[in-house]
């Protein structure tokens, strides 16, 4: 693999704007001089994240995710360090050759299972161009799926043979314990055999683009189990993984809209008529972790599941989730009870783009809903319904969403608008008064965390802190501290120290830079850049800060004595250590 040094990384650093690679992924504000954003590496609901143009690093000060233009691209794209600087070089219009290949971010363990579904790929795939492959790639042409999606998707084809799979990789040389792992052998009372036999293969990826899974779908005849999709294994997930996602997201980050579907049929198809931001959750309930993932791609998100009603029971159900962490969707529904499929197989192109192109929205989506299987002629169906809506707007944000809902409930319901509204912020102070109550639990815990964070401890990640800025500090903590309590801010502080003689100067992203494989240290890190510290120091706060962690030394010696006198008997060791306290005692005072 090419080898790359740490000046040509930094030149690299350098040669790109941390606000412009990171605004080309999420939007950003500028207040004051720095930027901020909603951070993408945890569920935030305001911007919490500052970007700084000056100091060329981000920092959450929610989360405490840190870095510099390397470790975002790392993070945001879940791929190894060198090909974020592969990434962030293309940008800055530098090439430079680097072998990515072997820099995956692979646990060691887990590679024979990725390993294992490459081979079972190219299996799959050369089957399907077999003759063998002739009456599944017809029954595909019927379902219009022609030859190049076929090609696009990596569909293939297991055949009607019990344990073709498994001899392949018997021959090379898989263990029995990691095919059966994979999900892609079983074991019985006879042997081991392939768990795909006599099917259709849609392969399933990660959101690096490897592939993890299966879905495989009969194709000669119907049954109860027409899909039979891969179990949950070490690197298949569906909870943290969304169908289609890494072919999908450029795509939705230039449009900065994103379409959630329920099944990977309705991906391929809205993929046959030129729609490619476009995603599947496969059936399974929206995640923190798809969440995260959705947020990634685009600020605009659009529902377009399946048009029955339990694709209507989904789309409410993950309106809601989406909408608790600060997310308003809008909705695509379809028409006959159609599924995405479906209904551009029957309808075509022009009128789907037309559905997508005009959603509802998520209130007339919930109106709509919440009617269903109510009689809104009878005084009892109506309360309720009343009380379901605004139940339902105690969670939206969008105030011009708010006002135009209230509007709407007012000529259904006839009831005055200033009653609704009423009705609306008493629902709204009694979920304040319990979530205040909820707080009060926690009263035992915080105080636990203000003894530990206690000043001695402040005093630590405050001259780290400084340490950062400044080269005079550095050279304080040189002369006059021996020794830093707590092992992760220790750990940091010898770094930051050995930086400095390295390369006599001290630089946040370049520093990143130089610590980035540690996430121990890079979190650590995190912690100390999100305090809200100002910029500017004395030379007293500094000497203060030291001061106090010396004291701490002192006294945790002193304290390390006592215990030690008490174990000895010999009156003359004893005089000794007694001797050793009072002097760490006028050294502390």
């Amino acid at each position: 693999m090419a080898l790359i040094n740490n000046e040509t990384i930094n030149e690299i650093r350098r040669s790109v704007d941390i606000v412009d690679i990171i605004s080309g992924y999420l939007p950003l504000t500028q207040k004051g001089k720095n930027f901020f954003g909603v951070c993408p590496f945890h569920d935030d609901t305001n911007p919490s994240m500052s970007v700084s143009k000056e100091k060329q690093i981000y920092t959450c000060f929610s989360c405490g995710a840190t870095g510099n233009v390397f470790r975002f691209v790392m993070d945001y794209e879940n791929v190894s360090f060198l090909e974020a600087v592969k990434i962030v070089a293309d940008h800055a219009g530098i090439d430079i050759q680097i072998d990515t290949r072997s820099s995956k971010k692979n646990v060691a363990h887990l590679q024979p299972l990725y390993d294992m579904y490459e081979l079972s790929q190219k299996l799959y795939q050369n089957n399907i161009n077999t003759s063998q492959g002739k009456e599944a790639r017809t029954y595909l042409k019927q379902r219009e799926i022609d030859d190049s999606i076929i090609k696009e998707f990596g569909i293939g084809l297991a055949l009607h043979q019990r344990d073709v799979l498994t001899k392949l990789f018997l021959s090379k040389k898989y263990s029995h314990e990691d095919m059966v792992k994979s999900g892609l052998v079983l074991k019985n009372d006879y042997g081991y055999l392939d768990m795909y036999q006599d099917r259709i293969m849609f392969p399933l990826w990660d959101i690096s683009g490897r592939i993890v899974g299966y879905s495989g779908r009969l194709y000669k005849t119907e049954g109860n189990f027409k899909y039979i999709n891969t179990r949950e294994t070490e690197i298949f997930k569906k909870g943290e993984l969304l169908y289609n996602y890494h072919r999908a997201k450029d795509e939705a980050r230039r449009l900065d809209t994103v379409l959630i579907m329920e099944g990977f049929m309705d991906v391929i198809r809205a993929y046959t008529i030129g729609v490619k931001n476009v995603v599947a959750t496969m059936g399974t309930a929206v995640t923190k972790e798809h969440i995260i993932l959705l947020k990634r791609m685009a600020k605009n998100i659009l529902l377009v599941f399946d048009g029955d009603s339990a694709g209507a029971k989904a789309t409410y159900a993950c309106a809601n989730e989406l909408l608790k962490v600060g997310i308003t969707p809008k909705i695509v529904r379809l028409e006959e009870d159609l599924d995405p499929d479906d209904y551009i197989k029957k309808y075509g192109k022009e009128r789907f783009l037309r559905k997508i192109n005009h959603p509802i929205n998520v209130m007339d989506f919930k109106l709509s809903y919440l009617k269903e299987h109510r009689d809104l002629t009878s005084n009892e169906d109506l309360a309720r319904y009343v009380q379901d809506v605004l139940q339902e707007l105690s969670m939206i944000e969008d105030d011009v969403l708010l006002e135009l809902t209230i509007k709407k409930m007012s000529e259904e319901s006839s009831l005055d608008e200033s009653f609704l509204r009423k009705k609306l912020e008493e629902i709204r102070e009694k979920k304040e008064q319990k979530e205040q109550k909820n707080s009060q639990n926690l009263p035992t815990k915080e105080k636990k965390k203000e003894i530990l964070n206690n000043k001695y401890t402040q005093a630590e990640k405050n001259l780290i802190y400084y340490m950062l800025k400044s080269p005079e500090v550095i050279k304080m903590y040189d002369r006059k501290m021996t020794y830093m309590p707590t092992e992760s801010y220790r750990l940091l502080a010898r770094d930051i120290s050995y930086f400095y003689k390295q390369y006599h100067q001290i630089n946040e992203a370049d520093f990143i830079t130089f610590i980035g494989n540690n996430q121990q240290k890079m979190d650590t890190l995190g912690e100390i850049l999100s305090l809200p510290l100002k910029e500017e120091y004395t030379l007293d706060e500094i000497e203060d800060y030291i001061a106090a962690i010396r004291q701490y030394n002192v006294r945790y010696e002193q304290r390390r004595l006592k215990e030690e006198m008490k174990k000895i008997t010999d009156p003359l060791e004893k005089a000794k250590i007694a001797q050793k306290i009072i002097e760490l005692k006028v050294k502390g005072e």
